[in-house]
């Protein structure tokens, strides 16, 4: 199955595929987070599964990608629990939380995220959001002015301009209706490049391609329709891009919509860029942590519209 750069893109923005010289470490198993697990109750009814861990300000956040879990945030959360109150959340439809919800959608997500965050009591909250989890938390910080102090955009956001072919996007929906196993595993591998750990990506196929395949595909689109432009608009406070170099950051796009938008860019990182290279990952993180309160990071000034280590 061959899919054009367009679906390729999609597939970056959306999954938790990636690219690697060396094997990255496994994740751990949603199952041995269970120790920490915690639920609550969305409006709706459905249960979200939450993991705690730590205590300091600010409170870190992380919202993972499309069909993948909490735990794939295993290296932030050995990292930043040392100082931080650190909330790993699945979302609906995704790991340990429910599935029982009728339209699945960003907002919703969003809803959900604020849900966790208020049943804690938390403020000055970060929010960090990888792939289709970058959406989420910008749907959670329009939903909660005065709790969160930023926003860090993982591997997505790119371009709040760009307009996905509404044709090939029909038709990759149709396909994972008709086939989702096998349309998610071509899928998956049209994210990864030549040399990456076989190993790494039966992993990441295994754990997206068990996913519901209904919810996966109303995702989709729910992710393609989403007006990224009106979201940055919506919040005041700063955004920070950690991306990979696979496809370019149009910072200068983005601060039309948010002015203190501001991006790093890791070279040679895949998608999956918080597993490929956890420390260099979390040093860019702690960067932004530092930076939230200091004044000429809250105007969206810095010496460079982007920074490429």
């Amino acid at each position: 199955m061959k899919f054009s750069a367009q679906i390729v893109l999609l597939a970056l923005a959306l999954a938790c595929g990636g690219t690697s010289e060396q094997p990255p470490p496994f994740l751990d198993d949603s199952s041995q987070l269970a120790e920490g697990l915690n639920t609550v109750t969305a409006p709706d009814g459905v249960e979200i599964a939450y993991t705690v861990s730590g205590h300091g300000s600010p409170a870190l956040v992380f919202i993972h990608g499309w069909m993948c879990d909490q735990s794939f945030w295993k290296a932030q959360v050995e990292e930043f629990s040392t100082t931080n109150t650190v909330v790993t959340i699945d979302l609906p439809g995704h790991g340990l939380s429910g599935t029982e919800r009728d339209h699945w959608s960003m907002a919703s997500y969003g809803s959900d995220v604020t849900t966790v965050v208020e049943h804690l009591g938390l403020e000055n909250v970060l929010l960090i959001g990888h792939s289709m989890g970058g959406p989420v938390v910008l749907e959670a910080a329009r939903l909660m002015p005065g709790r969160v102090a930023s926003v860090v955009a993982v591997d997505t956001l790119q371009d709040a301009d760009f307009e996905y072919e509404p044709q090939e996007v029909e038709g990759l929906i149709t396909e994972f209706k008709d086939d989702f196993a096998g349309t998610c595993k071509g899928f998956t591998a049209s994210m990864f490049v030549h040399g990456t750990e076989p190993a790494f990506i039966e992993r990441i196929t295994t754990d997206m391609c068990d996913g519901e395949p209904d919810i996966g595909a109303a995702l989709i689109r729910e992710f393609v329709d989403y007006d990224r432009g009106t979201a940055l608009a919506a919040i005041e406070i700063p955004v920070t891009g950690i991306n990979s170099d696979m496809w370019p950051t149009n910072v200068e796009a983005n601060r039309k919509y948010r002015p203190n938008f501001d991006a790093v860019v890791m070279k040679g990182a895949g998608h999956f860029l918080m597993i490929e290279k956890p420390e260099e990952f979390n040093r860019h993180l702690a960067r932004v942590i530092a930076e939230i309160s200091l004044p000429a990071y809250l105007t969206g000034f810095r010496d460079e519209a982007v920074e490429t280590l």
